[in-house]
């Protein structure tokens, strides 16, 4: 084998090399995308139960001032 034949088979590994390492690149861009959406899914999904904990929160403790209002009226 030739250097020339070495270098060439040198060079069709790198090119694969390179290809492959392209794919892998477009792959976790992709992949980083699809993440980035679902934490801004995620993030909005626990503000609505933030508040809804708030709320509920909000309405027990009304709740419980009623209770102790009408115990303190018997």
């Amino acid at each position: 084998m030739t250097q020339a034949d070495k270098e060439k088979l040198e060079l069709a590994a790198l090119e694969t090399r390179v290809d492959e390492l392209i794919t892998t690149i477009e792959g976790l861009a992709n992949e980083n995308v699809a993440l980035r959406n679902q934490q801004a899914s995620l993030t909005g999904e626990r503000a609505t139960l933030i508040e809804k904990t708030e709320q509920a929160r909000t309405r027990v403790e009304a709740m419980i001032a009623r209770l102790k209002a009408m115990e303190t009226r018997s």
